[in-house]
């Protein structure tokens, strides 16, 4: 039975994958929009200026879509193919890789045509940055930064909860990671509200991002990046960033793409001035395409070890934790007289 389950979940991940790679996101009642939805009501109900008042509202809103999970994984344990569906399904809705590949090349074909106009009003789709003063290096920047953090948030990290947790997993992580981008940034309302919404999103992206480096760095050539470049720069600079997991991934694409990363950014009302990463030029629009070839082919590596950890490791600490429990417990007896 646990062997059934194991090859359910691998499936679905596997199933939910390929559907964001050929439909990507649903055009229509996405899930993850409606999570925003309730979660914004819950916010106005809620709110305080304070970190207890945060902490309540990202315990709800992450615990009921855990709940959900947790509630659909009990009723398809005897089931495989009713859960494979539900993993697939649940896969589908909470990756972004179709997506995030598909805006940087649409960036990639703005600024090929020096249209900045057209490139400004689509950089919203990526990030949050005032696009209204940005030339085509800083356009080019803000993709390929996007485009690497976004590879740990919308694909690696997803998959990883999915092949560690199942169902509640992947609900939860993208729960988590969809508040702190509602709550989690730093303005007058939320610095105080947000803060625990921010820290278990750095919590829970502390893995992936990690390990959307180092893939990042072992698929460099089939962007004809330089491996070895790619390690340097990622093991010199990743702890420069201001977040934990974001200089992960951006230095480690900065020396995949052998470009400077870093610098001013200005959000609305905000200006922020950040490290630089890597060694290169800045970025041009010749490298957005590249950024996303790096970013589908992180994907499917993330892939191939998120639908082998349910049957191989998974399956393994599984098995090894059955027996801690029985050998505690049989302890436990001995130690009451039973």
């Amino acid at each position: 039975m646990r062997q059934a389950t194991a090859m359910a979940n691998a499936t679905g991940l596997v199933a939910g994958y390929a559907l964001d790679a050929l439909l990507g996101d649903p055009r229509r009642w996405h899930p993850v929009a409606g999570f925003g939805t309730a979660a914004g009501a819950l916010e106005r109900r809620v709110y305080r200026p304070d970190r207890a008042a945060g902490t309540a509202f990202t315990a709800l809103a992450v615990g009921g879509p855990v709940l959900l999970g947790v509630a659909a994984a009990l009723a398809t344990r005897r089931h495989p193919v009713a859960r494979a569906a539900l993993v697939a399904a649940g896969t589908w809705t909470v990756l972004g890789g179709r997506t995030l590949r598909h805006e940087s090349r649409v960036m990639a074909r703005a600024l090929g045509r020096a249209d900045l106009p057209a490139a400004r009003a689509r950089l919203g789709n990526l990030c949050g940055r005032d696009p209204s003063a940005l030339d085509e290096p800083e356009l080019a920047r803000a993709t390929v930064e996007s485009v690497a953090e976004n590879t740990s948030d919308a694909v690696v990290a997803p998959l990883v909860w999915g092949a560690v947790a199942g169902l509640p997993g992947l609900l939860g992580y993208r729960a988590a990671n969809t508040l702190d981008a509602m709550v989690g940034h730093r303005s007058p309302r939320y610095a105080r509200f947000g803060t625990p919404a921010a820290r278990l999103d750095d919590a829970l992206n502390l893995m992936p991002s990690r390990l959307t480096g180092l893939l990042t760095v072992a698929v460099a050539p089939v962007a004809h990046g330089d491996r070895a470049a790619a390690w340097h720069v990622w093991r010199r600079d990743r702890a420069d960033h201001p977040s934990p997991n974001a200089g992960q991934c951006e230095a480690a694409m900065a020396g995949a793409l052998g470009v400077r990363l870093g610098g001013r950014n200005v959000y609305f009302g905000r200006a922020e001035t950040r490290p630089f990463l890597g060694d290169g030029p800045r970025p041009e629009a010749r490298h957005l395409k590249r950024a996303a070839r790096i970013s589908g082919t992180v994907g499917v590596a993330a892939l191939g070890l998120a639908a082998l950890y349910p049957v191989t490791v998974g399956r393994l600490a599984g098995a090894a934790g059955r027996a801690a429990l029985g050998l505690l417990t049989r302890a436990a007896r001995r130690g009451s007289g039973r």
